[in-house]
Order: C-alpha cells, then sequence, then structure tokens
C-alpha cells in the first residue's frame, strides 16, 4: 500500500501576542491576526516574510487597537473584542467569527482553510518582443504575440476555503455584466475588463463582510468545487474580516479600512452629456447652446477622444485645427454654468511628443507605450502634460478612458469564455504589469490625477470618470462607469444588478452609458444592439426612454453612446411623446437635487452609500434578498426601473402600463406620484405610463426637493420639504459651498429635520419648521 504523509501544515506550534498583533506559528509558516477596531480584524498568512503596508496601496494607514485579549486551552485559541470574538482550531488552524452575543457569522472550512502555492513572477524580456498593432473600437492596441520572460522574484497563489450558511445572501464584487443577484452559487472572475470591475469585497445579509486585500485578479468560487477565494499571486494571504451587525455598518468598516470617498462638486450631481463623440469646439458649444434654449437641464458636456492632432492618439493636447481657442470655449461654457470633461488615455502613439518624455525617463510599462502608472515619477509626469496641455484651458473633470490598458478579450472575434478569459488576461497583463498588480493600474492612474489637480487647483474638486475600479479608488473623486454595453432590455436588466453588485461592494459612485455604447449590430462580438435603426425605430426609443428614467435615479445622471446622437431631442418622434417623458426625468433630477446631494453628503460624513440592494435596508425580509430590478435610493426612495417594452417592438409585454413591485415588509409605501399608500410585505402591480418611473417612498419619510432648473447653479435654495406620515422620521440636510475642500475641515451645514409622528410635527434642529411643507 502507498504511504501516506500527513498533512500536518497548517498545525499551531505556538501563540503569542507581540504588541497589537497575534502571532500564531505553524508547522510551516506564520499567521498574524491584527484587531482592526472593535469589530474588525486582519489576517496575514506567509511562510516566508510579510509584505510592507506601504506597497499595498488599497487600504490606508490603520490605527492601532489594543482593546483585545486571548486565552487558549487544548484544542482552541480564543480571541476577544469588544464587539468580535475569534476561535481558532489549533489542529486544523480553521477559524470561527462570532459575534458579541456568541452568534457565528462565517467560519473557514474544517480542512485546508488557507492554502500557499509559491510561484515564479516574471517580467516581459522587451529586447526579444514579437509585436503587433490591432484596431479595436477602444483604439490601437499593442499586443504581444511572443516574448521571453526574465524571473523577477516569486509570490503566493492564496485560496481561503470557507462555509456559508444555505439561506445566506451575499452581494458585492464590484460589477458584472452576467447581472448576479446574491453572487452564491456563482464562480465570478474578478480582472479588470472593459465591462467588468473588480472589487475584491462581498457583505452578507448576516452583517459581515470580507475584503481580501490583494492587487492580483482573483476567483470568487461557490459551488460543486467548494467555497473560496483565490488570488493569482501575492506576497502573503491578507484579508479583513469586518462585522458590525449590519451591511450599512459593514461598509463604514471597509470606509474606514480603504479611505473616505471624497465630495464630488455640486454640478456632477446634474446632468452630464456625452457622446462618440463630438468633434470640434463649435459643435460643442453648440449642443449646449440649443440645452439652454429648449430649457433642459444640464450641467456638463463631454470631449470623447481624439481631442488631440491626428495620428497622435493619447496626445494631452488640443488640436489646433477643430479646437482653436480652448480657452473661450470653457469660459463660454462657465458662463451658461455647463462644466467641461475631456477624455484623456494612458496609451499613447509611437510619435506624439507626450510619449517621448516618458521614454527618456524610462516611465512606460514593459513593451508597449502606456505609461507606468505605478511610479510615482511617472503619475507626477502624466499630471505636468494633463495640466500643460488640458487643464489650464478651463477643463473642469476628466474621463480617464481605458483605464484596465490591457484588455485581450476585445481583440478576440469570438467573445471568449470567462475561464478562458480570465487566463488570457493573466497571461497579458503580467507581460506588461508585475502580476500582484495586475488589477490596479486604475487605482494608481486616478491617484496620480488626484494627487496632481489637488497640489495645481486646492480649491477645485476633483471629478474623474473612470472605467476601472478598486479599494480605495473612492479616495480620489472617482465616478465609475460601466464600460461599452449593447442595446437591449435584457442588457438594462443586467445593468442594474451589475451597478447596485457594485455599490453594495462600498463604492459609492457609479453610471452608466444611457440607452447603451453601442445600438447596432455590427461585426465584432461586443458591438450586438438590437436596434440597426437607432431612434428612427420607436422600439429604441423606448428603451432609451426607460433608460433615461432610471438614469435620473442613479448616483450620477449621463448619457453617451455611438450610432446614434445622444442629445435629447433626437427622441422626439410622433409615435410617442418620447422627448416629453425624457424632459420630464430630467426635471426630477433637479428637484431632487437637495435629496441627492444630501445623500452624497452622508457618503463623506457616514460612510453610506446613495444605491442600494433592498436587502441593506430590510435584511430581515427574505424576499428581498433576490429581488435586482428595484433598489433603495438613499434609504427612503424605492426605484423600480421599468425593464420590459410596453409600447413597441417584438418583445412588447401585454395587458397595460404596469409593472410588479415588490414592498418590503416593515413599513409602508407611498407611490411618489399618487399618493397612494400601500402595506409593507406585499406585491403589486404599478402604474408605469411612459412618462413614469416607478419609485415609491417609505412611510415614515422626509424628502428634500425644490424646483428644476438649468444647472445645479440655479437652483432655488427655496426648499420644500415632504414629509411622508406613518412613524417618526428624520433627515439630515446636508449643504456646502459646492466645490473646493474646505468641507473637510467642517465647513459644511447640516439642518436635521425631525417628523414626530403622533404630534404631526415637523422641526429643523429643534425648532419647528417655517419653511414650505407638505405633508403626504
Amino acid at each position: 500500500m502507498l504511504d501516506c504523509s500527513p498533512y500536518s501544515d497548517m498545525r499551531l506550534k505556538s501563540v503569542e501576542r507581540e504588541g497589537n498583533i497575534l502571532s500564531l506559528r505553524l508547522n510551516k509558516g506564520e499567521q498574524r491576526i491584527v484587531p482592526v477596531s472593535a469589530d474588525c480584524v486582519r489576517v496575514l498568512y506567509s511562510q516566508g516574510e510579510f509584505s510592507d503596508d506601504a506597497a499595498k496601496p488599497c487600504i490606508t494607514k490603520l490605527p492601532s487597537f489594543s482593546d483585545w485579549s486571548y486565552t487558549e486551552d487544548e484544542a482552541y485559541v480564543y480571541l476577544d473584542m469588544p464587539a468580535l470574538k475569534l476561535k481558532i482550531d489549533k489542529e486544523s488552524n480553521c477559524f470561527y467569527y462570532y459575534s458579541a452575543d456568541s452568534q457565528l457569522l462565517f467560519r473557514e472550512r474544517a480542512k485546508r482553510s488557507k492554502e500557499l502555492k509559491e510561484i515564479p513572477v516574471y517580467s516581459l524580456n522587451t529586447k526579444e518582443a514579437q509585436k503587433e498593432y490591432v484596431d479595436t473600437s477602444d483604439g490601437r492596441k499593442e499586443v504581444i504575440r511572443d516574448a521571453g520572460r526574465i524571473q523577477t522574484g516569486t509570490a503566493y497563489q492564496t485560496r481561503l476555503n470557507f462555509v456559508f450558511d444555505d439561506d445566506e445572501a451575499v452581494y458585492g464584487l464590484g460589477q458584472h455584466e452576467e447581472g448576479y443577484h446574491s453572487i452564491r452559487g456563482n464562480c465570478i472572475y474578478l480582472n479588470q475588463a472593459n465591462r467588468t470591475i473588480a472589487i475584491p469585497f462581498f457583505v452578507s445579509v448576516k452583517g459581515y463582510g470580507l475584503f481580501v486585500n490583494s492587487c492580483s485578479p482573483s476567483i470568487f468560487n461557490d459551488g460543486c468545487e467548494g467555497t473560496y477565494f483565490y488570488t493569482e499571486a501575492d506576497k502573503e494571504m491578507d484579508f479583513f474580516f469586518i462585522g458590525g451587525g449590519s451591511p450599512d455598518a459593514v461598509i463604514k468598516g471597509f470606509r474606514k479600512i480603504t479611505g473616505k470617498a471624497v465630495m464630488l462638486p455640486k454640478w456632477a450631481f446634474g446632468y452630464i452629456q456625452s457622446q462618440e463623440r463630438y468633434e470640434t469646439q463649435k459643435e460643442i458649444l453648440d449642443v449646449a447652446a440649443q440645452y439652454r434654449k429648449r430649457g433642459i437641464g444640464l450641467d456638463c458636456i463631454v470631449l470623447d477622444w481624439l481631442s488631440w492632432p491626428d495620428g497622435q492618439w493619447g496626445q494631452k493636447s488640443f488640436d489646433e485645427k477643430r479646437f482653436p481657442d480652448p480657452d473661450a470655449m470653457t469660459a463660454t461654457l462657465h458662463e451658461e454654468n455647463v462644466h467641461f470633461m475631456i477624455s484623456i488615455w494612458p496609451n499613447m502613439a509611437e510619435n506624439c511628443e507626450n510619449v517621448k518624455d516618458f521614454e527618456e525617463r524610462d516611465l512606460l510599462l514593459p513593451g508597449v507605450h502606456i505609461y507606468n502608472a505605478l511610479k510615482e515619477e511617472a503619475r507626477t509626469l502624466y499630471w505636468e502634460q494633463a495640466q500643460k496641455g488640458l487643464f489650464c484651458h478651463g477643463v473642469d473633470a476628466w474621463w480617464c478612458d481605458n483605464s484596465e490598458p490591457v484588455c485581450p478579450e476585445w481583440m478576440e472575434a469570438v467573445r471568449p469564455e470567462n475561464a478562458k478569459n480570465y487566463e488570457q488576461y493573466c497571461k497579458s497583463v503580467s507581460a506588461h504589469i508585475p502580476a500582484p498588480y495586475m488589477n490596479a493600474f486604475g487605482l494608481y492612474h486616478a491617484m496620480g490625477i488626484y494627487e496632481g489637480q489637488r497640489k495645481s487647483a486646492p480649491k477645485k474638486r476633483v471629478v474623474n470618470l473612470t472605467r476601472s475600479g478598486y479599494p480605495g479608488q473612492q479616495r480620489y473623486g472617482t465616478i465609475l462607469w460601466s464600460g461599452d454595453i449593447s442595446a437591449s432590455w435584457d442588457t438594462l436588466r443586467k445593468q442594474i444588478a451589475a451597478g447596485i453588485n457594485f455599490c453594495a461592494s462600498g463604492m459609492p459612485y457609479w453610471t452608466i452609458d444611457i440607452g447603451a455604447f453601442f445600438v447596432k449590430n455590427g461585426l465584432q462580438w461586443y458591438w450586438d444592439g438590437d436596434y440597426d435603426d437607432t431612434a428612427q425605430d420607436p422600439a429604441y426609443c423606448e428603451l432609451f426612454t426607460r433608460w433615461y428614467q432610471w438614469g435620473a435615479f442613479l448616483p450620477v445622471f449621463r448619457g453617451h453612446g455611438t450610432d446614434v446622437r445622444r442629445e435629447l431631442w433626437n427622441f422626439d418622434r410622433s409615435e410617442a411623446p418620447f422627448y416629453d417623458a425624457l424632459l420630464a426625468a430630467n426635471k426630477m433630477r433637479y428637484s431632487l437635487i437637495p435629496y441627492i446631494y444630501s445623500l452624497a453628503g452622508n457618503v463623506y460624513l457616514n460612510d453610506g452609500l446613495i444605491m442600494r440592494p433592498l436587502s441593506y435596508g430590510f435584511t430581515q425580509d427574505k424576499n428581498t434578498y433576490d429581488i435586482f430590478d428595484q433598489y433603495l435610493f438613499g434609504d427612503n426612495m424605492m426605484v423600480c426601473p421599468v425593464t420590459e417594452a410596453m409600447y413597441f417592438g417584438k418583445e412588447k409585454k401585454e395587458g397595460g402600463y404596469k409593472r410588479k413591485v415588490y414592498l418590503p415588509l416593515g413599513c409602508d409605501w407611498y407611490d411618489m406620484y399618487t399618493d397612494k399608500k400601500y402595506s409593507g410585505g406585499s406585491t403589486i402591480e404599478a402604474d408605469a405610463p411612459l412618462d413614469k418611473i416607478p419609485v415609491f417612498i417609505k412611510a415614515g419619510a422626509i424628502i428634500p426637493m425644490t424646483e428644476p432648473a438649468l444647472s445645479v447653479a440655479e437652483l432655488s435654495d427655496d426648499i420644500t420639504i415632504h414629509v411622508y406620515p406613518g412613524a417618526d422620521a428624520g433627515f439630515e440636510l446636508y449643504d456646502d459651498a459646492g466645490d473646493g475642500y474646505d468641507y473637510e475641515n467642517g465647513d459644511y451645514s447640516i439642518k436635521k429635520l425631525a417628523w414626530d409622528d403622533k404630534k404631526k410635527v415637523l422641526t429643523v434642529n429643534g425648532a419647528e419648521c417655517g419653511c414650505k411643507t407638505v405633508i403626504h
């Protein structure tokens, strides 16, 4: 018979407290448990040396926490913290995580709960690289087809094995176009892509979260092969277990580790008009003027790619022929309270002036003409070029496109399977970016833009619309969007779920291309829209209208795309009042700015979210766990987008203009349009005519609103407070200067609104409210 070598790597040899670290020495390697707060603990595991936190860009400097103790007996080690307890099996090294009242929250697999495999790490031998160029809708790409590799060190593939409860719902892991609801039962590949944003963090309805502090590609799996979190290449296993007792408390814990989300300028919550693409200075000014002439709210217009001279992709300067006087252009826009956003790229053409500066200082990624954002010197140079060529001309905001600069599936003739794409991503990206940092390019890129602008213009808030995100990026004024999606009702449905899970991952600011980027059905696999006749097809106009209505209830409200112009008047057709419905949604957005900006204030002050899964607000109502075509907009408002055709097209629903809506248990609900009151825990058929998106308000809610205007700057200070009786209510009405960073020093105002449902009295900061009030 074969000899069996006993597996004893994880057996505990000794336990010792070293300052604020509990060190567990194993038969092979060491684990460190670092209590971070009363309900959060960090776990590290290595079979060699531990790395320095300075090399880990996701986390901020962690506070020292010493209010904990440990004991042990023959079988277990026990760690006691004020709001979290751990039990560690000495034989298997399996960890059990308990709440303060000893309820089991989470446990690792009983055998081999933590696994490490040492692997070599390579860099590209640029002298042997064979390169070719591929034209894609994302620009011209440099592709390394063959190259030698040089070993530069070693890393670990890591795997944390664990067990969920059977009925446990779990959310997060970023944005995935498959439209996952609870991530349970899925294998999810966390690699950055055009339509994917990888965030290695999930949250359970049981009130805990797991953040894996890794910048490498990773895999979450919950299926027949087990339940685990795997990372591709790390210096050690490193994760945070965050308690808290509720999803919102977990998000707060996540931000304590990865940093606060900074405030966006107030104008960024108005409408942002973009398309692929405005080609001249005159065109941009004409479109903005038309918005003003028609009385449509607009706060920003966007210049997509090719602002640069022809043939100089990525050059950070204006083409003088098409943009002869950018200072005058931005000045004219600013006079009308319209801000200017411009697209910039990390990749540059070989013949442009910008790239020569990087070449001379060896600040490009190996083998490609993409600046090396992982180097501080390169980030500084990139900002200096952006400041000299663009920012000095009155640019207000950045669109950092292609911030996952190596995206192999976009060059394939047929869409690859997710597993194959993950494999190709790891191979392609590791040729240019060190394997332990493959997912973090966008984080470093955003860091450079933020730090550069704050030094150059400390009184101007950074706005960075970008396509690749990672934990910590909320510190840098970023808005994430969902990439180059295609127009269909199925895509719309899945995008709602994608956005909910992205925000459930602790990232507050997200948006989409309203109406989808691709509308027609093209040759490439990703250019697969359903509407070749675009705005001439009323079926697409209906889809666009429903998408726009949904966009008005997102953290950031933005239209963009190709194949058809996206200005609202292009949807003014005789078949149905699409244009009127779009105008109504635009006005609704501007009316809600006092509410929305207060939600943004809550994001900064209290680490809140704007877009939330229903389950985050109603954890006790299991009916909410799998609903992903409805969501909470703040605490008080439930948005229910229309996700199927009702008027035009082959997919048209028969039987009236209604959609099913589930009203969560625990409170009554008001129809926002009719004030009709419904009991929670019921499913209704909500009216959904073309000009309305179903929205419901919690009983016991306060919603501040104002009259709509052409821009956020022109909104009246005369706010109407809408009260929805049924329970005592409170709301913090936040405001500040709207720009600059004085709010970080406490320069903001909060009016504490309170509704006494028994007395039917509304107070502001403890005094009876003298402002206009509507009791519903």
